[in-house]
């Protein structure tokens, strides 16, 4: 699954170079060019990583990791923090607020994608990875091939993007709408419905002939986990 990036930043150059080179580098890419943008961005869509400028329009960057960091569902998302201000002090509170990273400008695009990478097998490790595991499932993304207790599983396309994505947040439970948003993107129009189609192929998959009980757990109302545990 391709990492989704939220860009922060008003500077309208700087948010065109950040947008072409992390685009270039392989990653999904969102801009918002304000505070208060960047928090209803997150709340629709959850970032797997988040660049975030200090100085920033309407909320600043610094009060916008913080309520991030007060939402149960943002808590965990990294937060690379740019900024001009270098002072020590200015870092040490950055990173007190919540930020997982600090990069001062002017910077190179390089170091920033190193930074990147970093957080991401820090603290999104199935990001970063080419092999995948969650319980007896496994993913190897490189040749597309998905094991359960050692047995193959043949998968179509779809499933396999589903699959891939719930075993990157195990046990946490997402709506129809929300895997529509990720699995087939935002400028495809597909019935929520049809969500449940590939959740049932998916299942009848990976469950044919297994050891173990379902691990996609069916939340009434609200949506679709995969536990490991069950």
């Amino acid at each position: 699954m391709t990492p989704y990036i939220l860009v922060v930043e008003d500077e309208d150059a700087l948010s065109t170079l950040l947008h072409y080179n992390f685009e270039k580098e392989g990653y999904e890419v969102a801009l918002a060019t304000d505070g208060e943008e960047a928090l209803t961005s997150v709340s629709e869509r959850l970032p797997d990583v988040i660049v975030l400028d200090w100085m920033l329009p309407k909320v600043s960057g610094i009060e916008v990791c913080r309520r991030l960091r007060q939402r149960p569902e943002s808590r965990n998302v990294p937060i690379i923090m740019l900024t001009a201000r270098g002072e020590e002090s200015d870092r040490i509170r950055g990173l007190d607020t919540g930020a997982d990273d600090y990069v001062v400008k002017p910077f190179a695009m390089s170091e920033l994608t190193a930074r990147i990478r970093a957080v991401l097998r820090r603290l999104r490790p199935g990001l970063a990875e080419d092999t995948i595991r969650c319980g007896d499932l496994s993913v190897d993304r490189v040749s597309h091939r998905v094991k359960r207790a050692d047995h193959e599983i043949h998968l179509g396309p779809t499933e396999f993007r589903l699959l891939d994505y719930l075993m990157q947040h195990p046990g946490r439970v997402f709506s129809r709408e929300q895997l529509l948003d990720v699995v087939w993107g935002t400028d495809v129009y597909v019935e929520a419905r049809t969500v449940d189609v590939h959740i049932g192929r998916l299942r009848k998959a990976i469950n044919r002939d297994a050891p173990g009980p379902d691990p996609i757990r069916t939340v009434r109302s609200a949506g679709y986990s995969l536990d490991a545990q069950r």
